[in-house]
């Protein structure tokens, strides 16, 4: 299975970085606080295509975001 690594630069970018990811999130059965809700085996292997999984059971992006601005 692929993993993506997902790079976003800039203020709007970042905005549409938190909806996306909403999507996704939503998608893949992952609460606010990051824990699989599901119950799809299928679902939840293609979860670690967007996520590592911590020692505590949380999903963790697998993502890189920054913000270019001068403030």
């Amino acid at each position: 299975m692929r993993e993506i690594l997902h790079i976003q630069g800039g203020q709007c970018d970042n905005q549409i970085r938190a909806k996306f990811w909403g999507v996704v999130r939503a998608k893949r059965s992952i609460d606010p606080i990051r824990r699989y809700q599901g119950d799809l085996d299928l679902q939840l292997e293609r979860i670690y295509v967007y996520y590592d999984e911590a020692s505590c059971g949380r999903f963790i992006l697998r993502a890189l975001l920054m913000d270019h601005g001068p403030d």
